[in-house]
């Protein structure tokens, strides 16, 4: 299987090419999109942030990314606050807004009065929600400074979790790759497991959030269940 351990040399190489303060903002400008109103639907920051991840080859490396990587979120998540809170009605009802669905809409409605700054700061970790949550709260009454005070935590977690996993497969793999021929299957292993964990982790998230944005009818339903 050297074809494997040669090709994974070459893609980690390859990103690792690539000029640090470059990918690194590349990394940052990823994240802006990732959690910027309704962008974040098709632009996969996790992707962007774990490969930009590979390339870490020093302590500093890794603290300026992580430091990137989270201003970048901020910098997203306080645009979708203040496109709420100026023209949300509007991006609401526009075409993008009716694509998302007015279902998703009243969902992130009801978790916000329902949860507060817990929802800002758990909606980070779900699916959809993480990009309609601070366009939602730019429409509640919650101030801008409260928002940040929730969602600053939760975007310096994700991040941690992210630029440490891509870090932490890539430096195993190199320091493995010449004296073991499957070292890739390493790499492979600890970011597949990760992967996993994360989708596992958001569905029980999910799971045990949902009754706070379920239509009190379907709580009615459920507790007739």
């Amino acid at each position: 299987m050297n074809w494997f351990t040669d090709t994974l040399t070459w893609l980690l190489d390859a990103v690792q090419s690539v000029d640090p303060v470059l990918r690194t903002l590349l990394a940052g400008v990823g994240m802006f999109l990732e959690t910027s109103v309704l962008v974040g639907l098709v632009v996969p920051g996790d992707t962007i942030v774990i490969v930009s991840a590979t390339a870490i080859g020093s302590p500093a490396e890794y603290v300026a990314l992580l430091v990137v990587v989270v201003v970048g979120a901020l910098g997203g998540e306080s645009v979708g606050f203040a496109l709420g809170r100026y023209f949300g009605p509007r991006i609401r009802h526009s075409r993008l807004g009716r694509r998302i669905g007015e279902h998703n809409w009243h969902r992130a409605e009801r978790y916000v009065d329902r949860r507060g700054g817990i929802a800002v700061f758990v909606s980070r970790f779900l699916p959809v929600l993480h990009s309609l949550v601070p366009l939602t709260v730019g429409m509640s009454p919650m101030s801008y400074r409260r928002f940040l005070a929730w969602t600053a935590p939760a975007c310096v977690l994700w991040a941690a979790a992210y630029v440490t996993v891509g870090a932490v497969a890539a430096g195993s793999y190199r320091e493995l790759s010449q004296q073991l021929h499957w070292a890739g299957y390493v790499f492979v292993g600890i970011i597949a497991v990760f992967l996993i964990a994360v989708v596992v982790g958001k569905k029980l998230l999910e799971r045990a959030e949902a009754r706070h944005w379920a239509h009190p009818a379907e709580d009615e339903t459920d507790s007739q269940e």
